[in-house]
């Protein structure tokens, strides 16, 4: 069942950049950022009040988070919905209809498991649904 929000995902072009730019706005002690090399990719995640923004850098020429970002910019890719059961959660959005980007769960950067819906499915926003 889906329990909450999560995160929202935003693709950013380099994470140090937005969090300095952020901390002008807002007070916050910065979050470490993870690398992932073998994904080519970085990643951070700050708590605000029990939501995170999660910051996603690829580096990648051509990875779907480098596309995206040089299509739109730094933007919101996606918003994460928590799920309590994410295989059975899938299966009822595939039933009702739901375009899937991943049509089982898979691991996500974080080492949860996630599934994201394509973005017709929420018309043009991606919807991730992850373990809490």
């Amino acid at each position: 069942m889906i329990t909450g929000i999560g995160h929202l995902g935003i693709v950013v072009d380099d994470i140090e950049k937005s969090l300095d730019a952020l901390s002008k706005i807002m007070k916050f002690e910065k979050p470490a950022i993870k690398e992932f090399p073998e994904k080519n990719m970085r990643c951070t995640v700050l708590n605000v009040n029990g939501l995170g923004l999660e910051f996603l850098q690829d580096n990648s020429e051509d990875g779907f988070l480098a596309k995206f970002g040089k299509e739109r910019g730094n933007a919101i890719h996606h918003f994460c919905l928590l799920s309590d059961n994410i295989e059975a959660d899938v299966e009822d959005l595939k039933q009702r209809g739901v375009a899937m980007m991943d049509q089982k769960p898979r691991i996500g950067l974080r080492g949860k498991k996630i599934a994201m819906t394509q973005p017709k499915a929420f018309n043009g926003i991606t919807i991730e649904l992850s373990e809490p």
